[in-house]
């Protein structure tokens, strides 16, 4: 139970830092940048966190083999998969900066088309978050590594470190009349150090002589059996929590990102700290569904959304009551009356994601990732189909609105899940033999 509590709270907690530091360094950033330079660097880091999501799509299927081999005790196929996870990574990583470079010219003429002055700033900007895609596909293999162990504070401490410092740092070259250009510029050279860090610790821990990447037949295929379905669930989850913001700065600008972009940092928390902090169940269910009792998975699943539940109706009636007012005090009254309209979708659309942790995890950690991915793909293609009806009709509060349908659709999750845990045989896998992959429900 110690073990869990830590992993929950190293979770919660590289989750929280980085958005609670930039909510604190928003109103600075604001002052010395103002709203339009804000504006760019939120779109650089969604473009960031975007192509960094879909470049490291693998680690799903990373934690849930690592953490099997492990639990056997098979060392060699456990430093197969990491190393083969790198070669995937690398790949990935290097195919979407290079794509993401060819469309910085275009994405930045939309993005700055009301002020040609922040053309260049934009346009160097989004391509250093392209060359940060790699870094971020990166890092991640050592994320998903360490919580395949269990061992959740290994890399979120490096984590947590440096994105904070960033934030920290960026604050100073702003008020001393720096662009968001060298704070893209600093956020590459800290997340670079960061990363070679994490990859030192990662071979030490493993006892490997070298960590280059390289395929291992097995520990690929199994791999790209999970990992395929869990690279385009991935894919679909980008288009819930960073496309919005794209194609709003696409669409009508950079200063209209602001308001939306703020309410969202308030908002996202409902979802983002029930998934950081449940998320040790993964590994954890990965790791024990070959030997633990159906019985009990059940036992520890249900907790698991009673937990979950709790605190997303808590969470979301405090923004509910109190979100306008926080937005006055932390961005100003003409911000918060900017955001007055979208501030309640957005709420309700993070609440109702946020209801499908314990679902979420519980079928990738059995295996069921193809239901996970087609449901995952149905509600991001719905909503991005109401995005673009309703963005002409109704503006920035149509993105908003839109989004409630990517919520609602994730909640099928639930539906599979009673179904395989009420299936004593569909609950246990095979404690010998090959590694199960994609066994759908």
């Amino acid at each position: 139970m110690k073990a869990h509590l830590s992993n929950a709270a190293y979770g919660v907690l590289d989750y929280a830092a980085y958005p609670v530091a930039m909510l604190v360094a928003a109103p600075a950033l604001l002052r010395h940048m103002g709203i339009a330079q804000y504006g760019v660097w939120v779109v650089c880091t969604a473009a960031v966190s975007t192509g960094g999501i879909i470049a490291s799509g693998f680690g799903d299927a990373n934690i849930q083999y690592v953490a099997t081999m492990n639990s056997r005790g098979n060392r060699e196929a456990t430093l197969g998969a990491v190393r083969s996870m790198l070669g995937i990574n690398l790949l990935l990583g290097c195919v979407f900066t290079l794509i993401s470079l060819a469309l910085v010219p275009f994405i930045s003429r939309h993005v700055t088309s009301v002020s040609s002055d922040l053309y260049y700033a934009c346009l160097w900007s989004l391509r250093i978050a392209s060359v940060l895609m790699l870094v971020r596909a990166i890092e991640s293999v050592c994320i998903s590594t360490q919580r395949a162990f269990e061992r959740y504070g290994e890399a979120v401490r490096i984590s947590i470190f440096v994105r904070v410092i960033t934030i920290v740092v960026a604050v100073g070259l702003t008020r001393y009349g720096h662009d968001v250009i060298s704070i893209m510029a600093l956020t590459f050279v800290l997340m670079s150090l960061g990363t070679l860090v994490q990859l030192v610790r990662l071979k030490r821990q493993l006892g490997a002589s070298s960590l280059s990447p390289a395929f291992d037949r097995e520990a690929t295929s199994a791999l790209f059996g999970f990992g395929t379905f869990s690279w385009l669930q991935a894919v679909s989850s980008v288009i819930f929590s960073q496309a919005d913001r794209l194609i709003l700065g696409v669409s009508l600008g950079a200063a209209a990102v602001t308001s939306y972009a703020l309410c969202v940092q308030l908002a996202q928390p409902i979802y983002g700290i029930a998934a950081a902090g449940l998320h040790f169940l993964f590994p954890y269910l990965s790791a024990r569904q070959a030997i633990a009792k159906p019985g009990t998975l059940r036992k520890n699943i249900l907790t698991a959304f009673v937990i979950n539940l709790l605190f997303v109706v808590v969470s979301a009636a405090a923004i509910l009551f109190f979100g306008r007012t926080l937005l006055n005090a932390w961005v100003g009254p003409a911000v918060a009356e900017a955001s007055s309209s979208v501030l309640a979708p957005i709420v309700w659309s993070f609440a109702l994601l946020g209801l499908n942790v314990t679902g979420y995890y519980s079928l990738l950690a059995l295996g069921h990732v193809r239901v996970v991915t087609w449901l995952n793909l149905f509600g991001g293609t719905a909503m991005l189909v109401l995005m673009g009806w309703l963005l002409p009709r109704t503006g920035v509060r149509g993105v908003a609105i839109a989004r409630l349908v990517y919520g609602l659709t994730t909640l099928l999750l639930y539906l599979p899940l009673v179904r395989i845990l009420t299936s004593a045989s569909s609950v246990s896998l095979p404690a010998t033999g090959s590694y199960p992959v994609c066994e759908d429900a």
